[in-house]
This record gives structure tokens, sequence and C-alpha cells, in this order.
């Protein structure tokens, strides 16, 4: 298992399209991905989840991901983060 926190830096948080571009990520590895914010946790392949947790700009986050591409799965999901979701 690996676990990574990063923050959110974009303005408007993991909402609509930024949500999307993290689920597209999370749903290309074989791993399970969840994502924290406080005491909740959200499988991160669930669009539904992920924005359930309403995460807004400058919220620390918690990526958890475990199988066999954990590694892979969490660098490319903190890559994503921290480019801003850029495309």
């Amino acid at each position: 298992m690996c676990v990574k926190d990063v923050v959110i830096n974009n303005q408007v948080g993991l909402h609509a399209r930024p949500a999307t571009f993290f689920i597209q990520k999370a749903n290309e590895f074989k791993s399970t991905v969840w994502v924290e914010k406080e005491d909740r946790r959200v499988n991160a392949k669930s669009l539904l989840g992920v924005l359930s947790l309403g995460i807004v700009g400058g919220t620390k986050i918690r990526i958890i991901v475990d199988g066999p591409d954990e590694e892979t799965a969490l660098d490319a999901l903190v890559t994503l983060v921290e480019s801003e979701f850029a495309e």
C-alpha cells in the first residue's frame, strides 16, 4: 500500500472537470485507489464519491493506492494534482 498527502492547488478544487480527469487517471490502473479528506474515505474511481467530498482549492487530501501497480498509480495521480490538472 502506498499513501501520499497532497494539496489541491487549483482554484476550483476537485469539482466537475478536474474530478473527471482524476477519476480517468485512477481508472487507468488495476490497483484500488482511495481519496481521504479529513475523516471521510471514498473510492477515487467514483465520480459521485469524489464529488461528495467537496474538495475546494487549498484542501489537503490523502491518496491511498493498493494493488499490483500501486507505485505507478500513486506517482501518476500526484503528478496530475501537482500539475493543477493541466491537460
